[in-house]
C-alpha cells in the first residue's frame, strides 16, 4: 500500500512533492526510492522524519499497530493525514486519533478503496433497489505463501482476519442498508501454528441490521486456505439480487494478488418478477463495469479525494464516522468468537 500511495503522490506531481520516505527496512525505502527516480530523503525513525521534513501531508501505510500513534503525532505536527484502515486496533484509540483530526482541524482520510471505486459504487447502488431486507453475503479468502504470507503473518501479530479486512465489507454493507448495525456474532479458527500464541487466521462474522437486514463476512490467510469461492460479493432482496462476478480473479492462484482484491470485471443483475405461467418475466442483465481501475490508479483516486478534502475544506464528519462505526463491529465480533456469544452493539 505504501508503494501503491507513493507512486499516486509521484503521478500528482504538480500537487505533491514527496519529501521523505520512512520505514524500518533500508533495503525496502531503497527499492521505492529508486522507484520514484532517487533523490528522496530515508528515514528509519518516524519522529525523526517528523522534524526533519515538517511536511504537510504525511501517509501512513504502516501495520495496524502503529496508526494510531503515528497519525496523532503527525496531526500534532501540523499535517494532515491520509491512512491506511483500520484507523485503530481498538475501538478507543480510533474515537481519539477522530477527536485529534476534529480538535486541530487536520484533515484525516481513512483508506476504504472501495469507497472510490466506481463499480463497487454502481453495486451498493443497485443494491439498494432491491428492496428491504437485503441479505448481504461477502467473503474475501486468500491462499498465501512466501513473502505474502509474511505479510500475512505480520498482519495477524495484531489483527484477526476479520478486523483487517472487515472493515471494508460492513462499510459498504452499511451504505446498502443506510441502516444502524444493532448486533454481530462471531467465529474463529487458528489453522497454522506459525503464528504467535493466541492469533488466528481465519475468521467470520454475522451482523444484523434495524431494518432487518442481515450480512455475512469470511476472512482466511495463509497456505491452507482454499481457493475455491474465496471471492463472494453477493447481495439479496425481495426484488432480486446483484452480484460482483469476478471471472478472472477467482481462476486459480489469484486470491493473494492485491489487484484481484477490489477487481469487479462484471455484475450480474437478477429480477425475482415472475409471469402468469410462474416463470421469470425478465431476463438476467449483465452491467457494464467498463471503468475497472487498477489497484494504483484506485490509489490515485485516493489521494485526489485527499486533495480536495484539503484544498476545498470538505466536512469528513461522516466519512470519519463510518470508519468508527465500521471498526466498532468487527471488534465486537471478534470479541464474540473469543466469548462464544453475540454482543449488542
Amino acid at each position: 500500500m505504501g508503494t501503491s500511495h507513493a507512486l499516486a503522490y509521484q503521478a500528482l506531481a504538480q500537487d505533491f512533492e514527496i519529501v521523505g520516505l520512512v520505514s524500518r527496512g533500508a533495503d525496502s525505502r531503497g527499492v521505492l526510492n529508486r522507484k520514484l527516480g532517487g533523490g528522496i530523503a530515508e528515514f528509519s525513525d518516524y519522529t525523526q522524519a517528523l522534524a526533519a521534513t515538517r511536511p504537510d501531508v504525511v501517509c501512513i501505510s504502516t501495520y495496524p499497530d502503529t496508526h494510531a500513534a503515528y497519525a496523532i503525532a503527525a496531526m500534532e505536527a501540523g499535517a494532515h493525514v491520509f491512512l491506511e484502515k483500520p484507523v485503530a486496533e481498538t475501538v478507543a484509540e480510533c474515537e481519539r486519533v477522530v477527536a485529534t483530526a476534529h480538535r486541530l482541524r487536520r484533515k484525516l482520510v481513512v483508506g476504504y478503496i472501495l469507497q472510490v471505486h466506481p463499480s463497487w459504487l454502481r453495486f451498493v447502488e443497485l443494491a439498494q433497489t432491491l428492496g428491504k431486507p437485503l441479505v448481504m453475503r461477502m467473503n474475501l479468502n486468500q491462499q498465501s505463501s512466501g513473502a505474502n504470507w509474511q505479510t500475512h503473518r505480520n498482519l495477524l501479530s495484531s489483527l484477526s482476519p476479520i478486523v483487517d479486512c472487515g472493515v471494508h465489507y460492513i462499510e459498504v454493507m452499511c451504505r446498502m442498508t443506510k441502516a444502524r448495525p444493532i448486533r454481530v456474532s462471531g467465529l474463529r479458527a487458528r489453522l497454522t501454528d506459525d503464528l504467535p500464541a493466541g492469533r488466528v487466521n481465519y475468521g467470520h462474522l454475522q451482523v444484523a441490521f434495524d431494518d432487518g437486514s442481515v450480512g455475512w463476512y469470511e476472512a482466511g490467510w495463509g497456505p491452507m486456505m482454499s481457493e475455491t469461492a474465496f471471492f463472494v460479493k453477493d447481495v439479496v432482496g425481495p426484488k432480486g439480487c446483484v452480484s460482483i462476478m469476478a471471472r478472472k480473479a477467482a481462476s486459480a492462484g489469484k486470491s493473494a494478488d492485491v489487484g484481484s482484491h477490489s477487481a469487479t470485471e462484471s455484475l450480474l443483475r437478477h429480477h425475482s418478477d415472475l409471469a402468469a405461467d410462474g416463470t421469470f418475466s425478465r431476463a438476467d442483465e449483465w452491467i457494464d463495469v467498463s471503468d475497472e481501475p487498477s489497484h494504483d490508479e484506485l490509489c490515485r483516486r485516493e489521494q485526489e479525494v485527499f486533495l480536495r478534502a484539503i484544498r476545498e475544506d470538505l466536512d469528513l464528519t461522516a466519512h470519519l464516522q463510518s470508519a468508527i462505526d465500521s471498526l466498532r463491529v468487527v471488534i465486537a465480533a471478534d470479541q464474540s468468537a473469543i466469548e462464544g456469544r453475540t454482543i449488542d452493539l
